[in-house]
């Protein structure tokens, strides 16, 4: 029951995100199909039964739940042409880059300077298959751009042999970034995740303060 409580608190349905969206399902599974709407990041099979007064009851059915962040994003489908819908996810990821570098979150990995069309393109495709939805708080560009550059710093400054006051506070603002980010993740996936390794642990490895 922990699992449905976290997906229920932390996502969206399909029927919800239908609903909201005023979209019909056929459209909802166009987007998917033409690669412009990301699939759900849990998929949930329940068999289901009850008894009472009136007997046993047996029912089956799958819940889709989506990054509740894609709600905005389905209602950006329905007013752009398909061709332009990378160019939105490419703009906001290189914008969250720029505002991310002005506030001291930058990174001279090549995946973000000379490669990042290159970089963005890998992210879009896991963007697509829902995974960002699954790890990042809304799932959108800004978060998913967000989340990688805090990855790449905490990675970098780890592999030192010591650190100095100021890489400290480097580290510290790129793992308050990623736990600012990141999902809580599902109960079974948290021993896992890069939250874990990357948030929990460092923290306590370096003794930094959230």
């Amino acid at each position: 029951m922990e699992l449905f409580s976290y997906l229920n608190n932390n996502f969206i349905t399909l029927h919800e995100i239908l609903n909201l969206a005023k979209v019909s399902e056929v459209d909802f599974r166009t987007y998917q199909n033409e690669g412009i709407m990301p699939k759900a990041s849990y998929v949930l099979d329940v068999n289901i039964k009850s008894d009472s007064f009136f007997g046993l009851h047996h029912e089956n059915q799958q819940i889709e739940y989506y990054a509740k962040g894609y709600l905005s994003w389905l209602g950006l489908l329905g007013s752009m042409c398909k061709s332009s819908i990378y160019n939105e996810f490419c703009s906001r990821y290189k914008g969250a880059i720029k505002t991310l570098n002005s506030l001291g979150h930058s990174s001279s990995s090549v995946k973000f300077t000379e490669k990042l069309d290159e970089h963005i393109e890998t992210e879009w495709e896991y963007f697509i298959q829902g995974i960002y939805g699954l790890c990042t708080v809304s799932g959108l560009p800004e978060d998913i751009a967000a989340k990688e550059i805090a990855i790449t710093q905490i990675n970098k400054l780890d592999e030192e042999d010591s650190l100095s006051e100021e890489a400290l506070e480097k580290l510290t603002m790129a793992v308050n970034l990623l736990d600012k980010v990141s999902s809580a993740f599902a109960p079974h996936e948290r021993l896992k995740s890069s939250r874990h390794r990357l948030v929990n642990m460092i923290r306590l490895k370096y003794k930094l303060q959230a």
